[in-house]
């Protein structure tokens, strides 16, 4: 008996187990870590310097006023000494502008001789503002609706669909042609015509993961402890829904601020403000393309970066709160 007892206990029979279970954990854990599931969850290095510079671009655009800036709509006239032919005497005479990039204006002046750096950070904060309220409309009214859709379900969710589907369905341009056109150029008017755009593709993807997450064991605890529609919607499923809004809501913003440059090309952008649109049209003359292409270049650079970093953000940030299964199996 004592034999049958030392060996079920016996220190070479107890300890043997444990070793081959940490021998059998060991290449487990080995290749969690040199999956490439761990490193596809880096953000990267571009990432941040996209982050970088629309916290710069915003800064400056934010605080343009009281930073040492030129003043936007003053013109800085250059003259040069010119003998005149008649009278013989030397006189100052104006140079034509647009005068080229120099120490005096890195990015040149355009053809009433305007900085077009200053121009263009003060440009910034039009179109920026354009592109971030119209992602607050999207976001409001869009994901809203579409967590409204996506847990009461039924004849809610059929009409809510119905209307993402006629809204996606209408000619976005020809839209906010029409409101600008018989409201008014002001930033709000243009800002909420845009965000009426971003309602339905915002809208659908929040239908979409609320369906995802309302059938989720946290769900399905608080409405089996009695917790109202509202705190399930607010509290439950809005904490997760508002991260893969907010990265689509990234590439609203990009959009918005290239559609408020093609309203500019129309004639039909914020009345009385310098965009970065209405500063690309100035340029886009011929005569000035060819002689003066800064003029246009300068601004349409800030806005190829700003809508690039927006792009690329949306989709590292995409990629990285993409939920995925791993599957571990032993041979």
């Amino acid at each position: 008996m004592s034999e049958e007892n030392h060996s079920l206990t016996g220190p070479n029979e107890v300890e043997a187990p444990e070793e081959q279970k940490h021998d059998e954990a060991a290449p487990i854990d080995a290749g969690l870590e040199e999956s490439g599931f761990a490193e596809k969850k880096k953000i990267g290095i571009g990432f941040w310097i996209a982050a970088f510079w629309l916290a710069l671009i915003t800064f400056l655009a934010v605080f343009a006023p009281v930073l040492p800036f030129k003043e936007p709509n003053q013109n800085f006239i250059v003259f040069e000494q010119k003998e005149n032919p008649i009278t013989g005497k030397i006189q100052d005479r104006p140079v034509q502008p647009p005068y080229s990039p120099d120490g005096e204006h890195w990015l040149g002046t355009d053809q009433d001789a305007r900085d077009i750096l200053s121009r263009s950070i003060h440009g910034a904060r039009i179109s920026l503002a354009v592109g971030a309220l119209t992602a607050l409309f999207g976001i409001v009214v869009g994901g809203a609706l579409g967590m409204i859709a996506g847990y009461f379900k039924g004849i809610l969710d059929k009409i809510i669909s119905a209307i993402f589907l006629v809204s996606l369905s209408f000619p976005g341009l020809i839209l906010a042609i029409l409101v600008v056109a018989l409201v008014d150029r002001s930033l709000i008017t243009i800002s909420i015509t845009i965000g009426i755009l971003a309602v339905a593709p915002i809208g659908r993807l929040a239908r979409a993961q609320t369906l995802s997450f309302a059938e989720r064991e946290f769900v399905l605890a608080a409405e089996t402890l009695g917790a109202k529609k509202s705190r399930i919607l607010v509290r439950e499923l809005l904490p997760n829904v508002l991260i893969p809004m907010s990265t689509l809501a990234m590439l609203v913003i990009a959009i918005a601020i290239v559609a408020e440059g093609t309203l500019a090309f129309l004639g039909l952008s914020v009345q009385g403000s310098s965009t970065w649109g209405k500063l690309i049209l100035t340029g886009s003359g011929l005569q000035t393309l060819e002689s003066s292409p800064w003029v246009a270049f300068a601004p349409m650079g800030f806005l190829f970066l700003t809508v690039a970093s927006f792009n690329y953000m949306s989709d590292r940030l995409r990629d990285y709160f993409d939920v995925r299964e791993i599957f571990v199996t032993r041979d």
